[in-house]
């Protein structure tokens, strides 16, 4: 029952709830730096749209974990509202918690009337928005808190807290759950938001370039820019295989925190190379501020890239040789 529950409401709610980001935040701030190429400027119209500001997020937010959670359709569309007024008072917490509550409410009346067409609808957006308006807002706010202790302690401690949050967002985005919303939710920026940027990095491309032989290039582009999701049946059958990447972010988290001051923020964090939005969210974060561009881009590409992709293949040559891993051990079922 447990299991069931947390797998409803947490692994696919989150994992959707990632989709709706995508789709919508996410997705704007792409079009944003797209939109800053000389000639391109005619784009800002839909990046203004998709900004954080922008009751679109919370409607993405609210339509894909209904989605993910297998509503009726009736209850998926009503949760576009539920989950534009949950982002309104609680921000994507607001959203995550509005929609959840509104469609299980609907869905126990979805069908149950000879006027469903009224009555799910209403009861969903109704319960969602209420509870949106008296809970999401101080819900919000401490998850806002935590993650402000989680910045404040990466700058005091940044050699710890590098390699903690490098690892354990690392490893939540292979998980299938989503890094990327609990990033968002927890507001993670700054140096913290640059170490989960550097964990996630280390997954995608360790597991990309340490499984190459078994892949080949479908498989490196697919875990490279794609997701190390794709792995966690492997590492469920031989957990040796995660290895490599996992210490790989344990150091470079450090790195970005100490040595280069990488910095980034919640929607860039949890993203690792997916799309290229890890590396794009940071260079957006960091120009204004940057004393060289080619300075700034060459530290990009050496701890998001060049960094996880020596540092795997090195590590896993070691347990490959310990006898830990064989051939075949990482090959995608494609």
């Amino acid at each position: 029952m447990l299991k069931k529950l947390f797998k409803k409401y947490f692994t696919d709610a989150l994992s959707h709830m990632a989709m709706g980001l995508f789709c919508s935040l996410i997705l704007g701030l792409i079009i944003g730096q797209i939109a800053k190429i000389p000639g391109m400027d005619f784009l800002n119209f839909i990046a203004d749209a998709l900004s954080a500001d922008s009751p679109l997020t919370g409607a993405c937010i609210g339509a894909a974990i209904a989605y993910g959670m297998g509503c009726a359709p009736l209850v998926i569309l009503s949760s576009v509202v539920s989950g534009a007024v949950g982002y309104g008072f609680g921000g994507p917490v607001g959203a995550y918690l509005a929609v959840i509550l509104g469609s299980e409410i609907g869905m126990l009346v979805s069908k149950k009337t000879p006027i469903d067409i009224i009555i799910t609808p209403l009861v969903t957006i109704i319960t969602g928005g209420l509870f949106a308006k008296y809970c999401c807002s101080p819900i919000n706010d401490f998850m806002m808190y935590l993650g402000s202790v989680i910045n404040n302690a990466t700058t005091l401690s940044p050699f710890l807290m590098g390699i903690t949050v490098s690892v354990l967002v690392g490893c939540a985005l292979t998980l299938p759950i989503s890094s990327v919303a609990i990033c968002v939710m927890l507001g993670i920026d700054g140096l913290a938001a640059g170490a989960a940027t550097a964990g996630c990095c280390a997954q995608m491309i360790g597991f990309a370039v340490i499984s190459y032989k078994d892949n080949g290039v479908g498989g490196l582009l697919s875990q490279g820019l794609g997701t190390s999701m794709l792995q966690i049946g492997n590492i469920a059958r031989n957990p040796a295989i995660w290895i490599a990447p996992t210490l790989t972010a344990a150091i470079l988290g450090p790195v970005s925190t100490m040595l280069l001051g990488m910095t980034n923020n919640a929607l860039g964090a949890g993203m690792g190379t997916a799309g290229l939005v890890g590396p794009l969210a940071t260079y957006a974060t960091m120009a204004e501020a940057a004393e060289s561009t080619s300075i700034l881009i060459t530290k990009i590409i050496g701890l998001y890239f060049v960094a996880p992709a020596l540092l795997s293949l090195s590590i896993n040559m070691l347990i490959t040789k310990l006898g830990w891993i064989k051939p075949g051990d990482m090959k995608l079922n494609q």
